[in-house]
């Protein structure tokens, strides 16, 4: 079975990757992280190895990898739903941020429209 993290360089997205690395660990699962930004940069292996090298290490020792897939639509809610439903994932984790109500009603949230549109149970995390 397969976990998918919609990442974002941020405090909630560093608290998605730990509690996603756990998740895979726990079940010796595939880690397929997807960029949950607009423009973000494209997280690779090993600047997530360096956020978290234990809970890679951990993940690795159980028998689960990560890779990383862009998914092939613009919208980074769509592409986190797509990639979920390709590799038919069994989780997918969400780091959720405050936000004010004039920018949700302006923006929309990435977060929400995963809870949403996913078509698998969704864990979403805050920062500590």
């Amino acid at each position: 079975m397969t976990v998918v993290l919609a990442h974002a360089d941020s405090d909630p997205g560093r608290a998605a990757l730990a509690a996603a690395l756990r998740e895979a660990a726990d079940h010796a699962e595939r880690l397929v992280v997807v960029d949950a930004t607009r423009g973000g940069a494209r997280p690779t292996v090993a600047d997530l190895a360096a956020l978290e090298p234990d809970l890679v290490q951990a993940l690795r020792d159980a028998g689960g990898e990560v890779v990383v897939d862009e998914g092939s639509v613009a919208d980074p809610s769509d592409a986190v739903v797509q990639v979920a439903q390709r590799y038919d994932a069994r989780l997918v984790v969400v780091g959720l941020r405050h936000r004010s109500p004039v920018g949700k009603a302006i923006l929309g949230s990435t977060a929400q429209r995963i809870l949403l549109d996913a078509t698998c149970p969704v864990l979403a995390v805050k920062p500590a």
